[in-house]
Order: C-alpha cells, then sequence, then structure tokens
C-alpha cells in the first residue's frame, strides 16, 4: 500500500486508538505531514472516553506542535464519498479504537490482526513500533522527514517509548530509522524525563512486592498495574539485580492485550526468543538478547485462553518454555552422533561480496539482516556471502577461495528485508544486493543430520556466547570432518540444499 493512493481524496481524517499513546501521535502525525503536504485538507484526531491527562504527551503535543483533536464518537458525522479514515496504530473496528462511521477505510498497523481484512491495509507486526511503518512509507514517497525536525524527533520518540527505551529493538526497519532520523536530542530528553510520576513509582514497587517466583528455573513473574510501558522495564530491569533472578517476565494487562517486558542475565535464555514464545499466535514479541518485550492481543488470548488469568498464563509458558528445549555445546566435545544419517549438501548457488569493494580498507562496517547485525572491519582480504534467506556474514579470502567458485552473474533473491552494510563512521549505508554475485560451493561436503523433536539451543564452535535455535523439524547438524562442529540448519532450507547418502 502506498500513501500516494490516498492522494485523490478530498479530506482525510487520521485516527489514533482511544487513550493515544506517542507511538500513535507520532505515526499520526507522520501522515498528517504527508497529506498537508500534498495540499489535502488533513485532521488528526482520537475518540473515547478519555482525554490525553499523561504529562511526557501533554508535553510532546506541545513541543513538537502536533495538531492532534479529540472528538466526541456522537458529535461526528460519516464520512462521505470523497473523504478517507485512516486508523492509525490500531484497526478499525478493533477494541481498542471506537469506530466512527465512514464509508472508505484504511488500516495502518504494527500489531496483530484482529478484525477482518479492508482494502487498504498496511500490516506488519514484526516493527516495535507504527511509527517505523509510517517511516518507511514516507522514505517510500521520498518525503524529506529529516527536514522537518519536529516530525523526526516525534517518530523517534514513538519508537523509543513502544521499544521499552529501545532495548526491545529487532526489526531492521527499527533500526534503520533509528539510525536515520535527524531529532532534537534535548527535546526526547525533555521528554523522556517527563515519563514518570509518583504514580507509576508506587504501581513499580507493588510489582516487585507480589513477585512470583520459580526456584528450579531461577525466573520471576510479575504483574503490574496499567502503566506506560516504560514502567515496565525499569520495573524488570529491578528484578533482574536480585542474585536469584535469572530471567523475568513483567506484564501489564491494557484495555486492549497485555504489554509485557522480559528480561535475561545467562546465555542459555535469549531475551528476544522468549519474548516470541510468550506471544506466539497471540501477539508479537522480540528484542535483544538481554532485553525484550511484546504485546498480547486481548482478542486473541480470549479465543485460546478465555478462562486462564494472565497470571497462570505466564507461569505456565515459563515452566513450558524451560522444559521444552534441549542444550548443545560443542565446547563440550565430539556430538552423538547414534540415530544421524549421512546427508550431501548441493552446489547450491549462492552470493558474494568482496567488502574492499564497498568502503575504504579498515572501515568499521555492520551488516545488517533480517536475524540481526554483525560488526566487522572493511579489508581486501575479507568476502560478504549472502544465504538464500538473506542472511549475510563475513568469511576470509582464503577460506572463500577454498570453498567457491566465483562468476560475474547477478545474485538476485526475495526476501522480506534486504541486508545492507552501513560504515560506522560516515553513516553511509548500501545494499549488499546491488553489488552481489553468484557464486557456486566447489564440492559437497558431507555431514551427519537428524530432525529436531524438540527444540534446541546449539553453542557453537564459532560462538559459544550466542546459541543458534533449531525448532521441532529442523535439522541439527554435525560436519562429518569434525564432530565438535555442530550447528542446526532450518528445516526448509536443509531440504532444499542437502540430499542423502547411503
Amino acid at each position: 500500500m502506498r500513501l500516494k493512493t490516498f492522494e485523490s481524496y478530498k479530506k482525510i481524517f487520521i485516527q489514533c486508538h482511544d487513550n493515544p499513546d506517542a507511538d500513535a501521535l507520532a505515526s499520526g502525525f507522520g501522515l498528517y505531514q504527508y497529506f498537508r503536504h500534498k495540499n489535502i485538507e488533513t485532521a488528526l484526531i482520537y475518540s473515547g472516553p478519555f482525554r490525553i491527562q499523561k504529562s511526557n504527551l501533554l508535553l510532546m503535543i506541545r513541543e513538537l506542535k502536533i495538531p492532534v483533536e479529540y472528538v466526541e464518537s456522537t458529535m461526528f458525522s460519516p464520512l462521505g464519498t470523497e473523504e478517507l479514515l485512516i486508523t492509525i496504530d490500531c484497526q478499525y473496528g478493533a477494541g481498542n479504537v471506537t469506530r466512527l462511521p465512514a464509508e472508505h477505510v484504511a488500516v495502518i498497523d504494527h500489531h496483530q490482526l484482529e478484525i477482518d481484512k479492508v482494502p487498504h491495509m498496511f500490516m506488519d507486526s514484526t516493527c516495535g513500533s507504527c511509527s517505523t511503518i509510517v517511516w518507511r512509507m514516507l522514505i517510500q514517497e521520498n518525503f524529506p522527514v529529516n527536514q522537518d525536525e519536529n516530525l523526526a524527533t516525534a517518530l523517534y520518540y514513538g519508537l523509543y517509548t513502544d521499544t521499552g527505551q529501545l532495548s526491545e529493538i529487532y526489526n531492521p526497519y527499527d533500526k534503520d530509522m533509528r539510525d536515520e532520523l535527524k531529532f532534537d536530542k534535548p527535546a526526547v530528553t525533555r521528554l523522556r524525563n517527563a515519563n514518570f510520576s509518583l504514580d507509576e513509582l508506587e504501581i513499580a514497587g507493588i510489582a516487585l512486592i507480589r513477585h512470583i517466583y520459580n526456584d528450579a528455573n531461577r525466573y520471576a513473574v510479575l504483574r503490574a498495574k496499567p502503566c506506560d510501558p516504560n514502567i515496565l522495564g525499569l520495573i524488570s530491569d529491578l528484578m533482574l539485580q536480585v542474585d536469584m533472578v535469572d530471567t523475568c517476565v513483567v506484564y501489564s494487562e491494557l484495555t486492549n492485550g497485555i504489554k509485557l517486558s522480559v528480561r535475561s542475565c545467562i546465555k542459555e535464555v535469549r531475551a528476544d526468543e522468549l519474548a516470541r514464545f510468550l506471544t506466539k499466535d497471540i501477539g508479537s514479541g522480540g528484542g535483544h538478547l538481554e532485553k525484550a518485550g511484546g504485546f498480547i492481543s486481548l482478542g486473541r488470548y480470549d479465543e485460546h485462553y478465555q478462562t486462564v488469568s494472565p497470571e497462570t498464563y505466564f507461569a505456565g509458558k515459563m515452566d513450558e518454555y524451560f522444559a521444552g528445549f534441549d542444550i548443545f555445546y560443542a565446547e563440550n566435545g565430539p556430538a552423538d552422533i547414534t540415530g544421524m544419517s549421512r546427508y550431501k549438501k548441493h552446489k547450491t548457488p549462492v552470493g558474494y561480496v568482496k567488502s574492499g569493494c564497498l568502503f575504504p580498507d579498515n572501515s568499521p562496517a555492520l551488516i545488517r539482516t533480517f536475524d540481526g547485525d554483525i560488526e566487522m572491519n572493511i579489508s581486501d582480504d575479507t568476502y560478504i556471502i549472502i544465504g538464500l534467506l538473506g542472511d549475510a556474514y563475513p568469511v576470509s579470502r582464503e577460506k572463500f577461495e577454498q570453498s567457491y567458485e566465483t562468476t560475474e552473474h547477478t545474485y538476485e533473491i526475495d526476501v522480506t528485508y534486504s541486508p545492507v552494510i552501513k560504515n560506522q563512521q560516515t553513516g553511509e549505508t548500501r545494499s549488499l544486493l546491488q553489488y552481489a554475485k553468484i557464486c557456486i560451493p566447489r564440492r559437497e561436503p558431507v555431514v551427519y543430520a537428524r530432525p529436531l523433536k524438540k527444540s534446541a539451543k546449539i553453542f557453537t564452535l564459532w560462538d559459544e556466547d550466542k546459541y543458534l535455535l533449531g525448532n521441532p523439524g529442523d535439522y541439527l547438524v554435525v560436519r562429518s570432518e569434525n564432530l565438535s562442529d555442530i550447528y542446526v540448519i532450518d528445516k526448509d532450507v536443509f531440504e532444499k540444499t542437502y540430499t542423502a547418502v547411503s
């Protein structure tokens, strides 16, 4: 869906969800500025039983000159054929937004789908904020976001608040917006320091006192009264400082769902992966290794767990999580290959880029893919391999030349996020696929492998601190040349690239 699709309407109403937060205000402001720039009569509105009262939001509206208006639903006139209603950071007809009568409706949101699809809908639940989605749409239309400091600041603050002060960023588009926006840093500081009240400090204290603790798995579950999402992050950070707690989940029940914050201080539990587990099929979650968060849709929760209290749900899911995986440490020595079969890898073409052709030698760089960031230094002796799913990683020139034959054919793949490389000195960003050529493996290595019956965490020889996560059906793989070299490969990728051998 493109914003230019709606430029034929004479008037556009942009509706935030009831009791809007910073992300709803920021993303709505982005749309407002775009359509006003196109000389379309535009209004940024919200409805519901409550007007905005939170101190940081009132400050945000005043300092960034956001023209948001409150409307009484009973006084709102139905929109005609030449008018459009866009619900932002929410879905038309969902429980968290007052349904205003309109003939033409569009939806832009980053939560799980809760309604029947409308003709014009842009949804991406992997994004940490709706501000990110709007930023992407503005960039797509070549709208000069950074020429409007108030808008850039609002979008940054929208992402900041919806991702636990940027601690729960996991989508590469979130990271791209964070890096590219030219925002007013003093203004963000003022907004951040107006974020907590004495009442919210009391909420944190009560949640900490009434925690649930599991001694066997050293986790804590805490319930907080409805509050700003940043408070949940504060509570979880404090809880993790307790010497007997390795992981914790703090949640708060809101009108439209459950917001949660996740923390971990052990390498066997990645906070982002745990957040995705807790919200699977009923919401969305993600973040970093140590800090993450998520949101559970009230409608989805009620469909599956209507008779289960959230406290019981989280405690049960935490027990299920810890019982649901095996752990493999490559450093512990040769793997047990009993029950494994032998497979030969196809000579599947992949992409390659000579890093020295991208930026000056010795430049610090960052490879960004959908699965995360990898830091490296640019060198003529370092190549970058690009896989079938858009994964990318550096290898030495010596290893590359031993393993691959090069071609001059362009490497093309269709992926959710095209991998990029950023020069960390200059900020310049380049698409790897624009430079990628096809390379072909020189040989067909043989491995031992078996499908996983339960989830597994594998600490490999090349990274003893971060695990690879394998889900049931994925393949546990051991190199035949080195039985300590153990890793996991996605089921679909493995079955496309390996063949069983006798």
